[in-house]
C-alpha cells in the first residue's frame, strides 16, 4: 500500500499529549546534557522490546516486569545517559528503583508507572545524589516542545542527535508519531538497538500495538549492524495515546511506526563509530522475509564487506561469501548481484562489469547493494556501516 505518511519536523514531543525534557544534571564529566525524561498522557499504554543480552542492566529487566505487572500502563521515562549501570550487582536495581520512585513522587504518580533506561559504560553505577538532584530541574522542564533537549541528552558517542515526527489523515483526523534514539557504537540488535523511544497520538489496544512494535522492531532496529556487538542495555519503548482508532486503519498506522523505526535505524548506523557512509543491503527471491532478513544483516555485518566499501573496493565475492555463511539456504547458482545499478553476478557466474563505475557508487554516501537469492517471494532490508580505522582509534581508548 501507499504510505499515507510523511515527514514533518520535530520528535518524540510532536503528537499531543506528549511532553519531554533534557538537562546537564552533572553525570557527564563534559557537562553535556545527560538526564532526560519523556512523560505520556493519562492513558497511554507501552510496549517494549529488550536487549536478549545475558549480561544486561537492571533498568533492562526493571522496565519489562513493570510493563508486564501494569498491563503497558506506564506514564513516563527517565533517562541517564553516562552510566549503562550495568555489572554493578544489587546497587543497579537498588539505585534504578530508588531514582523511579523519587521521579514518581515528583510526578504524583505510581512508582510502577516509572521506567528508566540507562546508557554509558558498563560496570559504572549511576551517581546517585547528582541523579536525584537532578530530578527537580527536569520536571521542571518538562514541555512540549522539549523533544529536541531530550534527545540530545540521551547521546553518548554520538556525533548527531536522533529524532523523527510523522504526520497522517487516518479516520478523518491528524495522526502523529514521533521518536528519538541514540547509538552509535555497540550495534547488533536483537530485539532492540541502544535505546529509542517513540509516541503515538492514537489510542490502540495493548495486545495490538505490542504486535505492531515487534513487527516494526524487527524490520528497523532488528535490521541494522554496525559492530556486530549487541549492548547490555538495548531497549525500544513506544507509547499510543489518544482516541482510539479504528481497526480499519490499523495497517496503516503500523505502516507509520515501521517508517520512523526505519528512520532512525538507518540514522543510527549512519552515525556508526567512524563510519563514513551507510550500507543499504536489499535481499529479494527469499523464501520468507526473515531470512531475507538474515541474509541481508550477515552481509552489512561481514567486516571484509565493510572495510571493501571502506576502500571503495567493488570486491563482489565478499558480499557472497558472507551470504553464504548467513545460514539461510539458497542455489549459489541462481545468485545475482549488483552494487548500485551496475549487476556483477548472473546465475552464479560473474558479469564483465564497470570497476570504475562500481567503485564510484562506493563513495556515494548511502551505498546501495542488491542481491537476488532465488525466485522466492519475499525480500528484507538491513542497513549498516563501513569499518574505518577510526572505529578502533574511538574504541581502543573509550574509558581512558
Amino acid at each position: 500500500m501507499q504510505s499515507p505518511w510523511r515527514l514533518v519536523s520535530g520528535g518524540v514531543t510532536t503528537p499531543q499529549g506528549f511532553a519531554a525534557s533534557g538537562i546537564a544534571a552533572g553525570l557527564k564529566p563534559s557537562g553535556k546534557p545527560d538526564l532526560a525524561l519523556l512523560l505520556a498522557p493519562e492513558a497511554a499504554v507501552c510496549a517494549g522490546a529488550f536487549t536478549t543480552s545475558v549480561v544486561r542492566a537492571a533498568c533492562v529487566d526493571l522496565c519489562q516486569e513493570r510493563l508486564e505487572s501494569t498491563g503497558g500502563r506506564a506514564r513516563t521515562v527517565l533517562i541517564n545517559s553516562g552510566q549503562a549501570n550495568a555489572c554493578t550487582g544489587d546497587r543497579g536495581l537498588i539505585d534504578s528503583q530508588r531514582a523511579t520512585q523519587a521521579l514518581a513522587d515528583q510526578l504524583g504518580v505510581e512508582a510502577d508507572a516509572v521506567l528508566i533506561c540507562s546508557t554509558g559504560v558498563i560496570g559504572v553505577p549511576i551517581p546517585m545524589p547528582t541523579l536525584l538532584s537532578g530530578l527537580d530541574p527536569l520536571v521542571s522542564s518538562l514541555s512540549a516542545t522539549g523533544g529536541d533537549a531530550a534527545a540530545t541528552a540521551i547521546l553518548t558517542t554520538d556525533l548527531v542527535d536522533k529524532q523523527v515526527a510523522l504526520e497522517a489523515e487516518l479516520g478523518g483526523r491528524r495522526i502523529r508519531i514521533g521518536g528519538m534514539a541514540k547509538g552509535s557504537g555497540m550495534i547488533h540488535p536483537d530485539l532492540a538497538t541502544m535505546l529509542a523511544f517513540f509516541s503515538c497520538d492514537a489510542g490502540v489496544e495493548l495486545s495490538t500495538w505490542k504486535t505492531m512494535v515487534g513487527r516494526a522492531v524487527q524490520r528497523s532496529f532488528n535490521a541494522i549492524t554496525v559492530d556486530g556487538d549487541t549492548s547490555t542495555n538495548d531497549t525500544v519503548l513506544a507509547f499510543a495515546a489518544g482516541d482510539v482508532l479504528d481497526s480499519a486503519h490499523h495497517e496503516a498506522l503500523e505502516q507509520g511506526l515501521t517508517e520512523a523505526m526505519q528512520h532512525l535505524a538507518q540514522s543510527i548506523a549512519r552515525d556508526g563509530e567512524g563510519a563514513t557512509c551507510l550500507i543499504e543491503v536489499q535481499v529479494v527471491g527469499a523464501d520468507d522475509e526473515s531470512s531475507a532478513l538474515k541474509v541481508a544483516r550477515t552481509i552489512c555485518g561481514s567486516s571484509l564487506v565493510k572495510t571493501a566499501v571502506h576502500g571503495r573496493d567493488p570486491n563482489w565475492g565478499r558480499i557472497v561469501a558472507a551470504a553464504g555463511r548467513s545460514g539461510v539456504p539458497f542455489d549459489p547458482e541462481q545468485v545475482a548481484l549488483w552494487i548500485g545499478s551496475h549487476q556483477l553476478v548472473q546465475g552464479g557466474q560473474p558479469l564483465p562489469f564497470d570497476r570504475d563505475g562500481a567503485s564510484a557508487v562506493l563513495r556515494e554516501p548511502t551505498v546501495q547493494i542488491r542481491l537476488r537469492l532465488g525466485a522466492g517471494p519475499s525480500q528484507g532490508r538491513a542497513w549498516g556501516c563501513d569499518l574505518s580505522d577510526q572505529y578502533v582509534r574511538i574504541n581502543a581508548d573509550y574509558t581512558t
